[in-house]
């Protein structure tokens, strides 16, 4: 069920109906998030929910177990079997083909003709996403930092919860599983804010993304024809798409989940606004970024240790970052290009440099930060290039097509003032979450605390862009992943 569907605008206010309606009884209440959360993800496709009551039941038995047990050797063991388990799953269905396929290719490169074999796999819809937080509750309970709930349906709406089940944010458990435990009583302000946040997201999904996605998908296709100026708005274009799409769900998720008294982690805190690609980082898919830092780039041993283990280190992260979001060796290139940028402010120790807000005390930001934001914007938009391509040699094509002569030529499309428009509402999105780059989400605090007849006139102008100026639906990028 897509948050932009006519689906889910019915299923939802249902949904916050019956559940407030519970008020009384926290029990109830949980199993009706459970019950939902199945039922909005076997929307998609209900047979694939076994996955998600399988990885459930392990990883809550397994939790008991661990607290139970203080042999060590034992407590490894059922650590292992959730990891084993939940990444031989994730392994399975996203990566089966890739290993496959590229078995094949490497023997054939040696001269040995050995038979293709690829299986019919269906992605599970946010495999990835759940996998992890169920990793994170058993590893966090192993180390001794999470003592794991005996109540099964609070842990089952934890990792099943509807509005973050497909693309996130990755909750920890130490976060949001007690929120389960807790009787939650009807907030106005915080569901007004809620809805405002939902609203945001929307029109970065609907009116940006989704518009972008047209021209995006119309040069992507057409790249060895198209002039290097062309080329460039679609990388461009690509940027603010994935952009878009994805904070644009992270907003929808979080201001869906205050409607239920929940409280998420923030997962985008204005990224493009980065000097540095080390702070685009701690900006960008902030919960897989620091899942990433805290079960993995830490136990191997951070940045302690000598400068080859933490470049060593670095270079698995963004590696296994890039090999996360899907199997094609794009994805891995992608991690390994920002693995290269954050090379230089790893050596010269200038990595965690940039740890506030751009231009605290001005409203608009120096030539040197201004510098500092277009280079890392830059890199960004490059690497994108090969996040978006088919493949490796596609996107080096595209590469060396835009960075030619045609680059300093004027853009040529067929309906060139719907073009114009959108580098309109671009440029609005721009000075939006400028404004707002302090708070939570663009327009927290900027179009709240704003005189009535403007907040509202602002809240129905973004309302009716939705209808009037969004584009063709397009599905959530990070459902593949």
């Amino acid at each position: 069920m897509l948050f932009n569907s006519i689906d889910f605008a019915v299923f939802l206010p249902i949904v916050f109906g019956l559940y407030w309606l519970l008020n009384k009884n926290l029990k109830l209440q949980n199993v009706l998030i459970v019950v939902s959360s199945y039922v909005f993800y076997g929307w998609w496709d209900w047979k694939f929910l076994s996955l998600i009551i399988f990885s459930t039941a392990v990883d809550f038995i397994i939790g008991l177990k661990l607290q139970n047990e203080n042999d060590e050797h034992k407590r490894k063991y059922y650590l292992w079997l959730s990891i084993l388990t939940n990444i031989g799953i994730l392994m399975f269905f996203k990566y089966f083909n890739f290993f496959a396929d590229n078995f094949v290719e490497a023997f054939s490169f040696l001269g040995a003709d050995i038979p293709k074999t690829s299986l019919n796999i269906i992605l599970p819809v946010g495999i990835s996403f759940y996998t992890f937080q169920t990793l994170s509750y058993t590893i966090d309970i192993y180390r001794k930092k999470l003592t794991p709930t005996t109540d099964f349906v609070a842990f089952a709406a934890f990792v099943s919860f509807f509005p973050q089940l497909v693309a996130g944010p990755i909750e920890r458990a130490i976060n949001l599983l007690p929120q389960f435990h807790k009787s939650r009583n009807f907030n106005y302000e915080e569901a007004v804010d809620g809805m405002r946040q939902i609203l945001w997201g929307l029109f970065k999904k609907v009116v940006i993304a989704d518009n972008c996605a047209e021209y995006v998908n119309l040069i992507f296709d057409s790249h060895s024809t198209s002039s290097g100026s062309v080329l460039a708005v679609g990388a461009v274009f690509f940027t603010f798409q994935i952009y878009g799409d994805f904070s644009g769900y992270s907003d929808i998720a979080i201001g869906t989940s205050r409607l239920f008294g929940f409280n998420l982690q923030q997962n985008f805190n204005f990224p493009f606004f980065s000097r540095d690609i080390a702070e685009f980082w701690r900006r960008w898919h902030i919960s897989l970024s620091t899942w990433f830092r805290d079960y993995l780039y830490i136990p191997l041993g951070g940045s302690r240790g000598s400068k080859f283990l933490s470049l060593r280190n670095t270079f698995i992260i963004f590696l296994v970052s890039g090999f996360w979001h899907g199997a094609n060796w794009t994805f891995i290139f992608w991690g390994f290009l920002n693995a290269i940028y954050f090379l230089p402010l790893l050596l010269l120790r200038r990595n965690r440099k940039n740890l506030d807000t751009v231009a605290q005390q001005s409203c608009f930001p120096n030539m040197k930060e201004i510098a500092a934001m277009l280079l890392t914007f830059s890199l960004t938009v490059f690497a994108f290039i090969f996040f978006r391509a088919e493949s490796i040699s596609q996107g080096f094509e595209y590469v060396s097509e835009m960075f030619s002569q045609s680059l300093f030529s004027v853009p040529a499309f067929p309906k060139f003032h719907t073009f114009v428009i959108l580098l309109c509402l671009i440029s609005f999105f721009i000075l939006q979450e400028w404004l707002g780059r302090f708070d939570k989400y663009a327009i927290e605090k900027t179009i709240s605390k704003a005189p009535g007849v403007f907040r509202w006139g602002y809240y129905l102008m973004l309302f009716s862009s939705l209808f009037l100026l969004g584009g063709s639906e397009q599905e959530f990028i990070y459902f593949q992943f």
